[in-house]
């Protein structure tokens, strides 16, 4: 029966996701933030407010158990999904189009944001890549509205959290404002309704709700259009130094098309990619990285990464620039280096800790993960430069 409901919400899903462009931009300017506040409000009355300090975070004791439990749903639905040599990502899975950028810090920060990477001001070669959900590789009108846009600086100095790359930061984003998981804990049973295709029963489970989370998921989740086009979010929360936490995002300052070919029809499967392509034939395409600083602990929570920190409580401060020059990057080879790549937030400086418990979780099921796919594969891990050329 379970099942049956399921199909029948994703063919609801499937049908709205072809008119959503013609009436969610209007939608969005006029109610999405104020609902997100109203929500996110709920959520907060109902949590306890016994926190962390400032930037400090509280371990769970059972907190290695729910990662277990979350690498091993995603290895067996990898498993089920897909056979050696084919096995593509848990997670951000189908892959857009992987793109060379430079990063660039901004002249004249305040003092107290100048920490880690924006300590100075100068450039870094990137590779960025753009994604989409997962867990499978579907026409992108099929999945839903959500993306990924994962930075990857180069040539950056100094010791680091992880010591399979010695000379990278990653940085991982989403276009959803919020995590759509409190914790790991949940997360665990989250994975365990993805494994089984019925990833929305988690949110609506009865006897688990997270009707609240699923509303906040949904608010942000559209059809996309084109990768350039969105804003994406951290969810979760970083170290700025000693004793400051912070979330950042990418905002997109150069126009591109929005246009879906076909729609209400049925796009090709591609489209996201093929839009991509096309903007960047035209010209470069940027964006600016903005941080938002954590000022109280309850508010703008560590541990808990359903919470939205609010932008309205904590304004956007722009550190860096990244620039994406007009490019070509369709080739085999490529494609094929892209999966070469891993990210991690743990790839970083020390004064970029991830926090929290989803980030604690990061660095190890990001890494088994990885190394599980590209053995599957017989793929090895390669640690870019950010000077590769392909064909």
């Amino acid at each position: 029966m379970l099942r049956f409901l399921h199909r029948l919400l994703e063919a609801g899903l499937h049908f709205e996701r072809r008119f959503d462009p013609f009436f969610r931009p209007a939608l969005d300017a006029v109610v999405r933030m104020p609902l997100t506040r109203f929500f996110n409000w709920t959520i907060n009355v109902t949590r306890s407010r016994d926190v962390p300090p400032l930037a400090q975070e509280r371990i769970d004791p059972d907190e290695d158990i729910s990662l277990d439990t979350i690498i091993a749903e995603m290895q067996h639905h990898l498993d089920l999904d897909f056979t050696p040599g084919t096995y593509e990502r848990a997670g951000n899975t189908k892959t857009h189009g992987l793109v060379r950028a430079t990063f660039t810090v901004l002249p004249g920060l305040p003092e107290h944001v100048r920490r880690g990477v924006f300590a100075a001001e100068r450039s870094f070669p990137a590779w960025v890549r753009f994604s989409n959900p997962g867990p499978h590789v579907e026409p992108d009108i099929d999945d839903v509205g959500f993306g990924s846009m994962s930075v990857k600086l180069c040539d950056v100095p100094g010791p680091k959290l992880m010591d399979d790359e010695h000379f990278t930061q990653d940085f991982t984003s989403v276009t959803v404002i919020t995590f759509p998981t409190p914790d790991t804990r949940t997360n665990a049973h989250l994975q365990y309704w993805s494994r089984r295709e019925m990833g929305v029963w988690y949110f609506l489970n009865l006897r688990r709700p997270h009707v609240r989370d699923f509303i906040m998921q949904a608010l942000w989740n559209r059809t996309l259009a084109n990768p350039l086009a969105n804003t994406y979010f951290s969810c979760t929360p970083y170290l700025l130094g000693e004793g400051q936490a912070m979330q950042y995002s990418f905002h997109p300052l150069t126009p591109v098309t929005t246009r879906i070919p076909r729609l209400p029809l049925r796009p090709g499967d591609d489209y996201l990619r093929d839009n991509l392509a096309a903007s960047l034939r035209e010209g470069e395409a940027c964006f600016e990285m903005r941080l938002r600083l954590q000022r109280d602990p309850f508010l703008q929570p560590i541990e808990q990464g359903a919470v939205l920190w609010d932008p309205a409580r904590t304004p956007y401060i722009p550190v860096a620039r990244i620039t994406i020059p007009a490019q070509e990057f369709r080739s085999p080879a490529q494609f094929a280096f892209a999966r070469q790549l891993t990210w991690n937030p743990w790839h970083c400086v020390p004064e970029h800790r991830p926090l929290g418990n989803q980030n604690r979780a990061r660095r190890r099921l990001y890494f088994e993960m990885s190394r599980y796919r590209q053995g599957k594969n017989g793929e090895s891990h390669a640690e870019p430069t950010g000077l590769e050329q392909f064909d």
